[in-house]
């Protein structure tokens, strides 16, 4: 066999192995590991100074893991945690730094699958939010100490599977949750209702087992 002929048939083959889709059952699960854009849609009312919010956009790693509950429905929980660093701005004092806080929102969607099983399988999903804030870090100066309260929200999502193989594929996936905190400042001298909303941009890769 000539080195050309020899060539055209690997590319067949690795043609037909990327062609193949990963098959879709009830039973099956799906881990998914992504890059992801976190781009908060933020607004707030604050007491006494005014101003509003402005939250950090930040860049981060996800998980997930997808179970199929029938042929095409199926459940996701989603892990990811991100540090953002928060601002008030136009406010009476002008902008005041609120210093930064980490948020852990695991996330549960229910998805369908229209074209599961298929190589190109997009999807839609809905669910619930459960945001937890932890290690706020008070700047100091005008804000010494600042509490933000644990809140549960509403997420929606659509994304795309492509099969690359049997078992592996590639991932491109967004959500919006709508997520809204009670925030005090200086044991409650100051407080603040902050809708963060974020958009969440994601990409990566994922397996079937």
């Amino acid at each position: 066999m000539t080195l050309s002929a020899k060539f055209l048939s690997g590319a067949a083959l690795a043609a037909m192995l990327i062609s193949v889709p990963a098959s879709a059952e009830a039973g099956d699960w799906l881990m998914r590991l992504r890059g992801v854009y976190v781009k908060a849609d933020d607004s707030a009312t604050i007491s006494a100074i005014g101003g509003t919010s402005d939250v950090g956009t930040e860049f981060t790693g996800e998980v997930d893991f997808t179970y199929f509950i029938t042929d095409k429905f199926a459940a996701e929980l989603i892990l990811a945690t991100t540090k953002h660093s928060v601002a008030a701005v136009d406010t009476a004092l002008g902008d005041v730094d609120l210093g930064s806080v980490w948020l852990l929102p695991p996330t549960l969607t229910f998805q369908y699958h229209p074209l599961a099983g298929e190589k190109v399988s997009p999807y839609i999903g809905a669910g619930v939010n459960y945001t937890m804030f932890y290690n706020e870090d008070a700047p100091g100066g005008t804000v010494t100490a600042i509490d933000y309260k644990n809140k549960f929200g509403l997420a929606a999502q659509a994304g795309v599977d492509i099969a690359m193989g049997e078992k592996w594929f590639i991932n491109f996936d967004v959500k919006k949750i709508w997520l809204n905190t009670d925030v005090s400042l200086n044991g409650g001298a100051i407080t603040a209702d902050v809708d963060i909303d974020p958009w969440i941009f994601g990409a990566g890769f994922g397996f079937r087992f």
